[in-house]
């Protein structure tokens, strides 16, 4: 195989968010499928074909449409592709025909956010015609390569998190009563995040306390967390939540219930910085998307390309990955996310946020 000429994504990263700067962080109609999008030119676009990219859904995380679209649509059309990118809206069915109509169009290479399994299909459709596939972030059955974070690594630093949060309130991780929220078990992710939490929270003697079945839904993590709660009489102190949708959540339930204790999450969110910032939440293990779009745009660009280019490592299954390295950020790391274009301080710094955000000096990016 010819060797990778992958970009440093660390380098890109900058580059990623002065272009991703002037892109709306407004969703849009998420419902309707984008048009392909037609920058590069016509020779380039009749001799090497185009990307198809399937997105996952809008409610597991605010990232897929405002940041991971318009960075890998940036990228792939600069290189002078055309990139067709839909949203599957967490429905399997919507993902399968997004699919076939693909297909039956065309796809020069697919990059595909598996959802509940639904990218497994579609790979073997695409493989079957000799179309490369990318699985991108969540991991899929039979594709030919996969870009994503080390998500073990992940939920290491979530489950550190909780020690930590334990540890600082003057309670005895393993004395304590951790309530565990996870993710959908169907997203192949979500079982690493899993594993990389209770690697670290089992060293430190923690047990659950309760776990509840995961799903990635904050109202759905608020329900069962309530009832958790209410079966283990009132009585929590710390909660293992695998993102920040989960473990907002969870907060809702805290606060009804006037309780402050330490929980984990992922994303980088908004939402989950503040809650950061408020001491609602211990810390959000950031995952800089740009990463992975440029990571996952050059790959699918080498493809185009007719090129065969090699991974660094492979996944558990053998998969040629590429592995991007997450952070753990708490109050006094948020200024990275915000330099690095990821939230603005005046989405963060709001209502009683904003005396939070003057005590750790945020500043809005230069």
């Amino acid at each position: 195989m010819k060797k990778s000429s992958l970009i440093s994504t660390g380098a890109l990263l900058a580059a990623s968010a002065l272009v991703l700067a002037g892109c709306s962080s407004d969703g849009g109609d998420t419902g309707s499928s984008m048009e392909s999008s037609d920058t590069g030119s016509g020779d380039a676009m009749a001799e090497g074909g185009r990307a198809c990219v399937i997105l996952p859904d809008a409610a597991s995380s605010p990232r897929w449409e405002n940041g991971d679209r318009p960075a890998l649509e940036e990228a792939i059309t600069a290189a002078g592709f055309e990139a067709d990118i839909q949203n599957a809206q967490g429905d399997t069915a919507k993902y399968a025909t997004i699919a076939d109509q693909m297909l039956t169009q065309g796809c020069g290479v697919m990059i595909l956010v598996d959802y509940n399994g639904a990218g497994v299909t579609v790979t073997e459709n695409a493989v079957a015609q000799g179309i490369p596939v990318i699985a991108y972030d969540r991991p899929i059955a039979g594709a030919d390569y996969y870009v994503s974070f080390d998500n073990f690594k992940v939920g290491e630093l979530e489950g550190q998190s909780v020690v930590d949060g334990l540890e600082a309130n003057g309670v005895d991780p393993a004395e304590a009563v951790v309530v565990y929220i996870g993710g959908d078990p169907a997203d192949g992710n979500a079982a690493k995040f899993h594993d990389g939490a209770v690697s670290v929270m089992e060293a430190a003697g923690i047990e659950p306390a309760a776990e509840p079945a995961g799903k990635w839904d904050g109202e759905y993590s608020a329900t069962q967390f309530e009832q958790a709660l209410t079966d283990l009489g009132g009585k929590v102190d710390a909660v293992w939540a695998a993102n920040d949708t989960n473990a907002a959540g969870v907060i809702t339930i805290l606060d009804k219930n006037g309780l402050t204790v330490p929980v984990s999450g992922q994303d980088a969110s908004v939402a989950g910085l503040q809650n950061v910032l408020l001491g609602k939440q211990a810390a959000t293990v950031y995952k800089p998307y740009q990463l992975e779009a440029a990571t996952a745009s050059d790959l699918a660009v080498q493809l185009l390309n007719g090129e065969a280019p090699e991974a660094p490592a492979e996944y558990d299954d053998g998969t040629p990955f590429f592995a991007e390295t997450p952070v753990l950020v708490g109050p006094n790391d948020i200024q990275q996310v915000i330099d690095d274009g990821n939230a603005s301080y005046d989405e963060i710094c709001t209502g009683e946020v904003a005396a939070k955000c003057d005590e750790v000096g945020l500043a809005a990016a230069s």
